[in-house]
């Protein structure tokens, strides 16, 4: 570590919540705490309303969620999006910090508070009912923090914000083609739907495959790189479009002892409970817990129309759903989904035109994936110095 480095206490470093005004009934721009995204810097969604109340931020603030489970998926962002002098608010269970003048960077702020050094110290000082833990800020505040100059601090935030600033730009790409996508889909098989084609369910589409839990009690059932096995909470946690592996993968002896089922590459994969209708695309073999109502489509019919349809579909699909604690879509009503089934030129139109786009979607994800592991692995190493910045290229 250079000379430049020195130690400071996070609250001479930051300052947590600053005081801004709002008055209750001000319309203002809101970012409302589902709206982030898991270890994602940009926010990608707000609106406009009244303020009754909340965090309050402006730009170069960083928002972090005080509250379980947010913070432990990840929910911090840096506000960017609001105009000059403007001021907007959020969740109450965000802390605010803000980079001090003449002390501290704001994008270093930013990255310190997705440091996991920081995050952990955050997560352990969680105290309260279980399901409602929150931060101690003043835990937060006490941390004693290893910092660089102001100089240095920029250097290295800027450097962390290229690699940012690529994988929103991908994303935004990626938006861009699912609108194109979806589009095509609306103009083809709603404005333009073919009162001769067929009215059957969604088994004519595919077929339905549920999943299953290898016991937990046999770890011989699990391992890190074996089947790829996915839960709701993995497309929780990751929003891509494609999926290849969860957190967890199984192996073939938990496959063999448990009734879950290796699914294709191309199949869509549908969660059916807690919650239903997390929608992804098997990039390779998959199996998955009982929480899904996966659809393998039929050659002729296609992936790109099965995927479509289940988003367009959703609404009354959350309508057939059943359960006294939480709605779930058995087996036997996802088969029974009503379902119209296009001429076969049609389909093959669409697949065609989706091919292109589905494979630029998922060169975009990977290359993402390659982008948040690098920052991952960059990010603590030159938060403490290990690492000079000068000395490391994109």
């Amino acid at each position: 570590m250079t000379s430049e480095w020195r130690t400071i206490r996070a609250a001479d470093f930051i300052d947590f919540n600053p005081r801004l005004s709002l008055k209750k009934g001000d319309i203002a721009t809101k970012v409302a705490m589902d709206k982030l995204k898991p270890f994602t810097k940009k926010i990608p969604e707000t609106e406009k309303a009244e303020f009754n109340g909340g965090a309050k931020f402006c730009n170069g603030d960083t928002v972090m969620a005080r509250i379980t489970p947010c913070l432990e998926n990840g929910k911090t962002a840096y506000v960017d999006m609001l105009d000059d002098g403007e001021i907007g608010f959020g969740s109450t269970e965000f802390i605010v910090m803000r980079a001090k003048t003449g002390i501290s960077d704001p994008q270093f702020v930013y990255y310190t508070a997705i440091n996991p050094v920081f995050r952990n110290v955050a997560v352990k000082s969680m105290v309260g009912s279980s399901g409602r833990q929150r931060v101690q800020q003043s835990v937060l505040e006490e941390l004693e923090l290893s910092v660089p100059d102001l100089d240095e601090q920029r250097r290295i935030g800027d450097f962390l914000a290229k690699i940012d600033e690529k994988i929103a730009l991908n994303d935004r790409i990626n938006d861009n083609l699912e609108q194109q996508a979806q589009s095509y889909f609306q103009e083809l098989f709603v404005d333009n739907a073919d009162p001769e084609w067929t009215t059957g369910t969604i088994s004519d589409l595919g077929t339905v495959v549920g999943g299953s839990t290898p016991s937990k009690a046999k770890p011989e059932y699990y391992t890190e790189s074996g089947i790829a096995w996915i839960t709701p909470k993995d497309l929780s946690n990751n929003k891509s479009k494609f999926v290849s592996h969860g957190e967890n993968d199984i192996t073939e002896l938990g496959l063999r002892n448990s009734s879950a089922s290796i699914m294709p590459e191309g199949t869509v994969l549908f969660s059916s409970r807690a919650p239903i209708g997390y929608i992804a695309i098997a990039a390779g073999e998959v199996t998955t817990n009982q929480g899904f109502k996966s659809v393998v489509p039929k050659p002729e019919i296609g992936t790109p129309f099965v995927y479509f349809f289940l988003k367009n579909t959703l609404p009354v699909i959350e309508g057939m759903a059943s359960g006294s604690t939480f709605k779930e879509v058995s087996g036997s009503t996802m088969k029974n989904v009503p379902a119209v089934i296009p001429d076969a030129e049609t389909l093959a139109k669409f697949s065609d035109f989706c091919a292109p786009i589905f494979a630029q979607q998922r060169i975009l994800e990977e290359q993402n994936q390659s982008l948040a592991t690098l920052r991952d692995n960059l990010l603590p190493k030159l938060m403490s110095g290990e690492i000079d910045v000068s000395a490391v290229q994109l």
